[in-house]
């Protein structure tokens, strides 16, 4: 088949995909599966190896994405439950003072969002903002949009939330430096989108507390509270040991490196590159995680084993669907892989100079405006790129680049079809307007500001 045929394949592929979402409302992991098994026939798979394929696709992505989920899942539903999360939000706001209570909220997005997914930090920490509103008489936008600023960055930019590991996963970049350039993305995109388009919405949609504020679901409180330096220590934990790794790729390639080991005939730095790249595998780093959260925010604050073992277990339960979806993604880019969706994108691209980033920012951002949801919008533009960026032999710095572009993309442009659009107006007392002029433009600039981060940073990497 032509590479312009190929093309078309793709292109329609996912129109069809979108087609079944948002027409016929089938399930987005049904949907995947469904139009993965289309493409692979019409794109001249053997009718005997469909199958086949399909099951590669799906136990190569699972291997890797739902352990690091789970995991993931496990560590957020511990914090959540020991009063961790509100610990680190209150600290905050304690140091930070009234006047610098919205880049302090911020903060405790970003923070807070890493281990806790998103609509639950948010339901989660949205009693600070109705406090605040109500003691300074500002509006809630005022103090709401740096809240959601840092909460959507977080969720999008910097793993373990499940969006970037799962594109990270799925193109094959190190997490270390998605981690490294969704910090370096996501600090500017807070203070642009949250900060200081805050105080601008604020004077614009000037609205107090909800006339009734939504019931907030009853969860049991930790019998010794954790302190804030526990809380905080853990949040951290897993970026640093996979930071770890990263840096053990990096001293490989140094000149340092190459004279320590003529030195010493190879034999220490050789093991103490092969202890950073053990500590800081995802799969280390969150079983490390979890396995002290599980002390430290479970038994120490007065849970019971049985207590620990049934969040735990609960914590699992949501979890499922991204990891299906995810999966059916990564069947999709193995099914394009197999029709050499690949190769025909790598010679129709060779001469454009269109950068990956800004490719991977504008596929998402469609799939995300077309079906509304940022997790099938981040799983969909990274199962197109992947055949690419593996035909043109892409570098770790352009995937993590790549990842923090797709998480942008999928970030943009939140509207009626998305679920946290609707929490948002509902949590806030917003109509549809003003839900749109305030968080819908919001999201908006996080998702360009990040873009904007990466291209310039692919520009000195």
């Amino acid at each position: 088949m032509s590479p312009t045929l190929l093309i078309g394949l793709v292109i329609g592929g996912v129109g069809f995909l979108l087609i079944l979402i948002t027409v016929f409302r089938v399930h987005a992991f049904v949907a995947l599966l469904a139009t993965s098994m289309l493409v692979a026939i019409l794109g001249g798979v053997p009718l005997a190896d469909v199958a086949a394929e399909i099951q590669d696709g799906m136990g190569s992505t699972l291997g890797y994405i739902a352990i690091v989920v789970g995991l993931g899942a496990m560590f957020g539903e511990m914090l959540q439950r020991s009063g961790g999360a509100s610990a680190i939000a209150r600290r905050l706001l304690e140091h930070a003072g009234e006047e610098r209570a919205p880049l302090a909220l911020g903060v405790t997005g970003i923070i807070v969002s890493i281990p806790v997914f998103f609509d639950v930090a948010f339901i989660l920490l949205v009693p600070l903002v109705y406090n605040l509103t109500r003691r300074t008489g500002r509006p809630i936008l005022y103090f709401a949009i740096p809240l959601l600023a840092g909460l959507a960055v977080a969720h999008a930019f910097i793993p373990p939330t499940p969006g970037p590991v799962m594109v990270a996963g799925l193109l094959g970049a190190d997490l270390g430096r998605v981690i490294l350039f969704g910090v370096i993305a996501g600090v500017p995109a807070t203070l642009v989108g949250g900060i200081l388009f805050g105080r601008f919405i604020s004077r614009i949609v000037d609205r107090g507390l909800p006339e009734t504020l939504p019931h907030e679901e009853e969860t049991e409180e930790p019998r010794v509270p954790v302190s804030f330096r526990v809380a905080i220590w853990l949040v951290v934990l897993p970026l640093a040991l996979i930071l770890a790794g990263t840096l053990s790729s990096v001293l490989e390639t140094s000149q340092v490196f190459a004279a320590l080991f003529l030195w010493t005939d190879g034999v220490w730095p050789v093991r103490v590159l092969g202890i950073l790249r053990f500590v800081g595998h995802p799969f280390t780093a969150l079983i490390v995680t979890v396995l002290a959260s599980l002390y430290w925010l479970g038994t120490r604050c007065g849970f019971t084993r049985s207590e620990v073992q049934q969040f735990a277990t609960k914590s699992l339960e949501p979890v499922g669907l991204i990891i299906l979806v995810t999966g059916a993604g990564g069947v999709f880019g193995k099914v394009l892989i197999a029709a050499g969706v690949g190769e025909a994108l790598a010679e129709t691209l060779a001469g454009s100079s269109a950068p990956f980033v800004l490719l991977a920012f504008v596929i998402a951002a469609a799939v995300r405006v077309t079906q509304g949801s940022a997790t099938v919008s981040m799983v969909t533009a990274a199962s197109l790129l992947a055949p690419l960026v593996l035909a043109a032999d892409a570098s770790q710095s352009t995937l993590a680049l790549m990842t923090v572009a797709t998480a942008a993309g999928a970030t943009v442009l939140s509207h009626f079809n998305d679920s946290g659009f609707w929490l948002v107006s509902r949590y806030l007392g917003l109509n549809e307007s003003e839900t749109l002029r305030s968080w819908t433009v919001m999201v908006t600039l996080v998702g360009l500001t990040g873009l904007v981060c990466a291209l310039l940073i692919s520009l000195l990497v």
